[in-house]
């Protein structure tokens, strides 16, 4: 991994350590009460002072171990929520904290590599949320989901400091794909247990993620760096490595077949069937083959059989849930007043709303299950706009990495594309660990386009010592 790593002084690791444990030492009693004996909360603690350490002695390290395991990590920071003044606070809001505060010291450290070309419709977006948090029903809510936001642009600017040149974008591919090995695993689990228990009709997959839907965009994401890792010329792998990879792939395609969500489906075939159009055309002889081998399970085949009915809104029918996001989108859209078109009413506003605009809601507050309507609902049009700049911004930015690395343009454009192809049909801007990855992943080819346009040379030589 390319990165030179400036140590802080003997002086500055041992004051931090004192401060570190007489903070602790005080706080250890009230802690452990706090806890109320769970193990796995009482083990955050020491994982903190992990993560602290760490903080000081190497951030852009610790930015690398938080990424490879956050895709395992929702099950475990679900459990070390508390309540704390009417507040939740978790051990992952923690780790939310450290990935910001990590992109504001890299920043601090070298403003010289703050992309400030991407930054800027980022920045607009973020102030349109900042607007939205002002005027937000929830602000409790309203800030979570802003600091979530927040969030996604650290890890997508702290990718500029972690790539050093070209060839360290397959360096972000192999992490991210190290960080499915552990969800690939669970997965495997959750399924032998649940055939054990009595077969599989209509079970979802969902493996260490809080949804379904969630784990099945992360696997489109980690299909797609291992597309790379086995085609690009630039990652050169072990003939034993490259074979479990190559098995790798297919069992990674089952998973997401079990997770029943179409949306991903959809998304994860029209960015094969691009490849297959753009590199390799003998795939498509595969393709289209792939849709009848995939009825065969039945669960797929019940979930596309399922949009042949519930279309129609009659008394005591149940609608199937692409007619179900029609009629939310519709209500919510068109209780948008005039006067609230240009700013919304605020972040988070669209759940808060739901159980009075939507006549269907049964007083549960859903999600827009569509980003576009979301913005729209809660930003209003200058926050739609701000978020179209930011991927008009993008678009433009990765197709000049197409001159370095043809099949890593086509990777993160591919990102893109899917990216928005699942906004128009879920809560995707709340799923915190696959935002992560998505725009780690896009911030390291932006990275490596810049700094091609910057030097203007075959080769980009940035500074910092090759490890």
């Amino acid at each position: 991994m390319g990165y030179a790593v400036q140590s802080p002084s003997p002086v500055l690791l041992t004051g931090g350590a004192l401060i570190v444990a007489l903070a602790v030492g005080m706080a250890l009693p009230l802690y452990a009460e706090a806890m109320s004996g769970s193990a796995v909360r009482l083990l955050a603690l020491p994982a903190l002072l992990v993560l602290a350490i760490l903080f000081l002695y190497d951030r852009v390290l610790l930015l690398a171990l938080v990424l490879l395991f956050r895709a395992a990590g929702d099950l475990v920071f679900e459990s070390t929520r508390v309540e704390l003044g009417g507040l939740a606070i978790g051990f992952g809001g923690l780790v939310n904290a450290f990935v910001i505060l990590i992109a504001v010291l890299l920043v601090a450290a070298r403003p010289d590599r703050f992309p400030r070309r991407i930054a800027a419709p980022w920045a607009a977006f973020l102030i349109a949320a900042l607007i939205g948090v002002g005027i937000a029903p929830n602000l409790g809510e309203a800030v979570r989901g802003y600091l979530g936001l927040l969030s996604y642009f650290a890890v997508f600017v702290s990718a500029f400091y972690f790539v050093k040149g070209e060839g360290d974008f397959k360096v972000c591919v192999k992490l991210v794909l190290l960080s499915s090995l552990l969800p690939a695993a669970y997965g495997l689990v959750e399924l032998g247990l649940h055939g054990a228990a009595g077969g599989l009709h209509a079970f979802r997959l969902k493996s260490t993620f809080a949804h379904p839907n969630i784990f099945a965009f992360y696997l489109t994401l980690v299909l797609l760096v291992a597309l790379y890792a086995l085609k690009s010329p630039a990652v050169v792998l072990r003939p034993l490595r490259r074979t479990l990879l190559t098995a790798y792939v297919p069992l990674l395609l089952g998973l997401l077949l079990l997770t029943q969500t179409r949306s991903a489906w959809v998304a994860c075939f029209a960015i094969f069937a691009l490849y297959a159009l753009l590199f390799e055309r003998r795939y498509l002889i595969y393709l289209m083959l792939a849709p009848a081998l995939a009825l065969l399970v039945p669960g797929v085949r019940e979930r596309v059989l399922e949009l042949g009915s519930g279309n129609e809104i009659v008394q005591y029918a149940k609608l199937n849930s692409f007619a179900w996001r029609l009629q939310i989108w519709e209500y919510g859209l068109r209780w948008i007043r005039p006067d609230h078109l240009p700013l919304g009413y605020g972040l988070g506003a669209f759940k808060h709303f739901a159980p009075v605009f939507f006549p269907y809601s049964g007083g549960v507050n859903f999600g827009a299950h569509n980003i576009y309507v979301q913005i729209l609902f809660e930003l209003g049009a200058l926050g739609l706009a701000a978020f179209a700049w930011l991927f008009a911004r993008l678009f433009g930015t990765l197709r000049r990495m197409a001159v370095v690395d043809r099949l890593g343009a086509f990777v993160a454009i591919a990102l893109v594309v899917e990216y928005l192809i699942i906004s128009a049909s879920d809560n995707v801007l709340a799923y915190l660990a696959f935002n992560w990855y998505v725009w780690f992943v896009l911030g390291a080819a932006c990275a490596v386009a810049l700094s091609r346009a910057e030097t203007g040379k075959g080769t980009t030589h940035m500074e910092g010592d090759r490890a």
